[in-house]
């Protein structure tokens, strides 16, 4: 049957908002217009609120299987959703780890029973992601690995990233390296700067990050492999993948949310809500990353959701995990703080959370045009509310956001032609 998202306001190219209705048919799109004919058709109102399509985020962290007291399949694809997220890629970081084929053969089978939207998993570069024996990215690859991370940690030897990357660039897949040098570590919990001397807590020194990455483009470039850096948070990383682009290496990288609208002395004292890694840098980091993004350096947005439980956060942040959840609050939070102000458009915010991550991994997603999957989401821009975690739908509460104010919510979510989450009237 056709179904037929009616009243809706998308943006075009200029990015100007235009009423059009769209037509989906078996998932996919298959009419955009002012015209089209709905007689017979299944009606979705729009209300006249801005369509746009499903958010594609490239790193997040579902948790299962072996850590479903933190999160599962189930509970963050459908906090995904609810933030408008309907192509996610989930890290590698589970137990068992996907390093096998048996393994991932596992994890497909688990996101096929409980995913409500797409969910493209991630191989390991290592076993048991230890950074030690490399896995085969043949293998993961023909059994679904949308690409190739240890995130969570860095490979430590060069020669195994150069001899991962050599193999990824013959198959034809991206490397994706959470960047960080062990040896420069120290213990730390938060950055190396003033606030953490204001707390009494070790810090984690930028270098920590941007060596690493000045290592990875050049083995990148002689392994001639496309390469994707996650979460920059330093003025020095983004220096580092600015030359490497000017260089012609075939690089990309993401920001992530709390890193645009966070610096270290937000931080209000020892909670671990607050703690994240990489961590939150300095004001002169943040403002680099702002303009690493809007001149390219930077190419999109992805989240690093990543829930822990009440239990686990509720210590200082010497003994709690790293991580914050980020699927629910990333648009509300980044419209409201960025666009609203006019320092972004809205075209740009909707690109860097869709397109232009699809593009990295050359996902056929992300685009609201005829022939695509019927993915895409409503977003009521005059919608103003407080964050609440305890109201999230994921599993996790860890977030240094809970309180704050926001505009622009989505409100209804479909994914291959069904609504995957429509907001309670």
């Amino acid at each position: 049957m056709t179904k037929v998202l009616q009243n809706v306001q998308m943006l075009n190219e200029q990015g100007e908002l235009q009423t059009v209705n769209i037509a989906m048919v078996d998932g996919k799109i298959t009419e955009i217009g002012q015209n089209v004919n709905v007689a017979g058709a299944e009606i979705i109102e729009g209300k006249g609120l801005v369509v746009a399509p499903g958010f594609v985020d490239v790193h997040t962290h579902l948790r299962e299987p072996g850590f479903e007291h933190k999160e599962t399949i189930a509970t963050g694809s459908a906090s995904a959703a609810k933030g408008g997220f309907t192509t996610i890629c989930a890290m590698p970081n589970t137990k068992p780890v996907p390093d096998s084929v048996e393994n991932m053969q596992l994890i497909n089978g688990l996101i096929k029973e409980s995913a409500v939207i797409r969910v493209l998993p991630y191989g390991s570069l290592t076993k048991d992601i230890s950074g030690e024996v490399r896995t085969s990215i043949e293998e993961l690859k023909a059994h679904g690995a949308v690409a190739f991370s240890d995130d969570g940690v860095g490979i430590q030897l060069a020669s195994t990233m150069y001899e991962q990357m050599k193999d990824a660039a013959q198959h034809d897949v991206v490397v994706v390296a959470h960047c960080e040098d062990n040896s420069l570590i120290y213990d730390g919990v938060m950055h190396e700067g003033k606030r953490n001397q204001e707390l009494g807590l070790p810090g984690i020194p930028s270098i920590c990050e941007s060596v690493q990455i000045a290592r990875d483009v050049l083995l990148a470039e002689a392994a001639g492999a496309r390469y994707h850096v996650c979460h920059v948070s330093t003025k020095e990383s983004v220096r580092a993948v600015r030359d490497a682009k000017a260089a012609g290496i075939r690089v990309t990288a993401e920001v992530c949310p709390h890193h645009l609208l966070l610096e270290e002395m937000d931080i209000p004292s020892d909670d671990a809500n607050w703690k994240m890694n990489p961590p939150l840098r300095a004001a002169d980091d943040k403002d680099s990353l702002h303009a690493a993004l809007l001149d390219g350096t930077i190419d999109c947005i992805a989240t690093d959701h990543a829930p822990h439980t009440v239990e686990e956060k509720c210590c200082g942040m010497v003994g709690a995990p790293f991580g914050i959840v980020g699927f629910e609050t990333a648009f509300p939070l980044l419209y409201t703080q960025f666009v609203e102000t006019g320092k972004w458009t809205l075209k740009q915010l909707i690109d860097w959370m869709s397109v232009k991550a699809a593009q990295i991994f050359d996902l056929p997603y992300g685009t609201l045009e005829v022939g695509s999957s019927a993915d895409m989401i409503l977003i009521d821009l005059n919608k103003e509310q407080t964050i609440d975690a305890e109201g999230f739908v994921s599993k996790g509460r860890n977030t240094p956001f809970n309180g704050w104010v926001a505009k622009g919510w989505p409100v209804l979510t479909i994914f291959e032609g069904n609504i995957v989450y429509q907001e309670a009237e």
